[in-house]
């Protein structure tokens, strides 16, 4: 794995978890809108569409290096409409960047050829 493509999948993973949360408080001022005088939806909607956003662009630009199939792209895609989805594909991507490392100094020790 070169250095751009772990970079991509860092930016997704990292962004990953943030957008998770602010989708999780996003629903909760809903329902506080609902129920009370309290009105935090404005700008938890803001946050959560930037998050969003940057979530889409480095899932695109990561399944555009790491060159997945599209059952792998599509899972993290559904990952991010759902509320706790975040949560899964930060861990998801984590474990996925750990062998990815742990291949390609295997490869560079030549215990592997791959």
């Amino acid at each position: 794995m070169d250095i751009k493509t772990a970079t991509a999948l860092r930016r997704l993973r990292l962004v990953s978890a943030p957008e998770a949360v602010s989708f999780l408080l996003l629903l909760v001022c809903s329902v506080l809108k609902r129920t009370t005088e309290f009105n935090a939806v404005p700008v938890m909607g803001i946050v959560h569409g930037v998050l969003f956003i940057l979530y889409v662009l480095f899932w695109a630009d990561a399944w555009n290096r790491t060159k997945w199939g599209a059952k792998t792209a599509a899972f993290y895609f559904v990952l991010s409409v759902l509320p706790t989805g975040g949560f899964f594909a930060e861990r998801k991507l984590k474990h996925e960047a750990e062998n990815a490392v742990i291949a390609s100094r295997a490869r560079q020790e030549g215990i592997v050829n791959a």
